[in-house]
């Protein structure tokens, strides 16, 4: 009988990219996949360093997978296993621990799966990580998460990525398209570009040697994919070129995700943000000029050391004004090795809480009146393979998350709908307008 593995993703879209990958080095040597809350002989969990609580999170997986078989062989990957591998191997039950540069490698590491009286370590520093390993997740038939770029330059305050996942470096775009080629063959429709900084693609051997908007001119001649989607995208670097592109564009949607941070000009300069808040409203203003109901999501830090009430409003009002869609709300939480964590100024808990309950509200409105201003228009909608109390799920290309009935033919298919009413979830009642239309 072949062996068992199964796999645990905490955080981002890059994270499930890479898992997903490494699921299929393991099929690849013979293994045959299970779902985590089942027995395995071996259980990778590929772990996060930017959310809270990593630590916590990890040993409470590690305890759930020994809990299913004792006795398995346990693997931690991933930017926490990067950054505090000496922690992680000190937690019962795990057996080998892997850095940025040795989880692609992981089936040489893999011994004859005998648990160790102490982990193993392998664990390079990360100025040696300097090869871009490509990776996509297939698995939802819906949507596939391609990773084009890896890495990152820049120096934020409050930041610790370089740190685990090292300098800028992206994939060939010949390589890309021909993997976006494989993708559209599986059945899937939708690809989202994932990667540590996107918007700096290009570079490879320490050298730029392609620019973002060449990666997007090629995905658009991709056949076979209805829907690329840019996942996150710096303002300073969503030049008025890939908006324009974007907008006249076969394949690419009308949603951008760009982080913000701050609407506060000190505070942008405090975290070592590369442009002003005046640049991102230009951009919000570009993207709205020629796409109106493009889908716009922002992600925003509260609580940065130094940031006083003023400083948070400030934010606030800023957000507020701007014509966009939906806020992801971080709050600040104190990293080791950052610039940021040295700081003076500390927000109490208690206020830093208080600005996210704020901000999450605010997040409520903006989509609200989102989905207001789409309601009695017709788009594209995508539905996805869940059921739930008698519903299923699906997203227009600007992002409106609509619901219906439970349909088996409506899965990964894509409709032409009108948009009807807002349910109090936040989700759109939708009105399907024709037959189920294939591509």
């Amino acid at each position: 009988m072949s062996k068992k593995v199964a796999f645990y993703t905490l955080g981002c879209k890059l994270n499930f990219s890479e898992t997903s990958s490494i699921g299929r080095v393991f099929q690849d040597a013979g293994y045959e996949t299970t779902p985590f809350n089942s027995a395995a002989d071996v259980y990778v969990i590929n772990t996060c360093s930017v959310t809270d609580h990593a630590d916590k999170k990890c040993r409470k997986v590690v305890k759930e997978a020994l809990k299913y078989s004792p006795n398995a062989y346990i693997t931690i990957v991933g930017c926490y296993a990067q950054l505090k591998p000496a922690e992680i191997a000190e937690i019962p039950g795990v057996d080998m621990v892997l850095g940025a540069a040795e989880k692609f490698n992981i089936i040489e590491h893999i011994n004859d799966l005998t648990k160790n009286e102490k982990a193993v370590v392998h664990n390079a520093p990360i100025d040696e990580t300097n090869q871009f390993v490509s990776a996509y997740s297939i698995g939802d038939r819906t949507r596939t998460f391609l990773k084009v770029q890896d890495g990152c330059d820049y120096s934020c305050t409050f930041c610790t990525i370089p740190l685990a996942r090292g300098a800028s470096r992206s994939g060939k775009i010949e390589e890309i398209v021909r993997q976006a080629e494989e993708i559209a063959a599986s059945g899937v429709k939708e690809i989202v570009l994932t990667g540590v900084n996107i918007g700096d693609f290009g570079i490879r051997d320490g050298k730029r040697q392609d620019k973002f908007l060449d990666l997007v001119k090629a995905l658009d001649e991709v056949t076979g994919i209805d829907r690329i989607r840019i996942s996150s995208i710096e303002p300073n670097l969503l030049a008025n070129e890939i908006i324009e592109f974007v907008a006249q564009s076969k394949r690419f949607v009308p949603h951008f995700h760009m982080p913000l941070q701050s609407g506060n000009n000190k505070v942008l300069s405090m975290m070592r943000r590369r442009y002003k808040r005046e640049l991102y409203a230009q951009r919000v203003e570009k993207i709205k000029e020629l796409m109106p109901d493009c889908c716009i999501g922002v992600d925003v830090i509260v609580g940065f050391p130094g940031e006083t009430r003023e400083d948070f409003i400030d934010t606030y009002n800023f957000l507020n004004e701007m014509d966009i869609s939906y806020l992801h709300v971080f709050t600040y939480s104190e990293r080791e090795n950052t610039i940021a964590a040295q700081m003076e100024g500390a927000v109490p808990g208690s206020q830093r809480s208080d600005r996210s309950k704020m901000l999450h509200i605010l997040s409520e409105k903006k989509r609200r009146a989102f989905y207001e201003k789409q309601l009695d228009k017709v788009g594209e909608v995508l539905f996805e393979s869940d059921e739930k109390e008698g519903y299923m799920h699906g997203f227009s290309k600007n992002y409106v998350k609509v619901r219906t009935a439970y349909d088996p033919l409506l899965v990964n298919e894509v409709a032409h709908v009108k948009f009807l009413s807002i349910t109090d979830s936040c989700e759109v009642e939708i009105e399907e307008l024709k037959e189920v239309f294939a591509h």
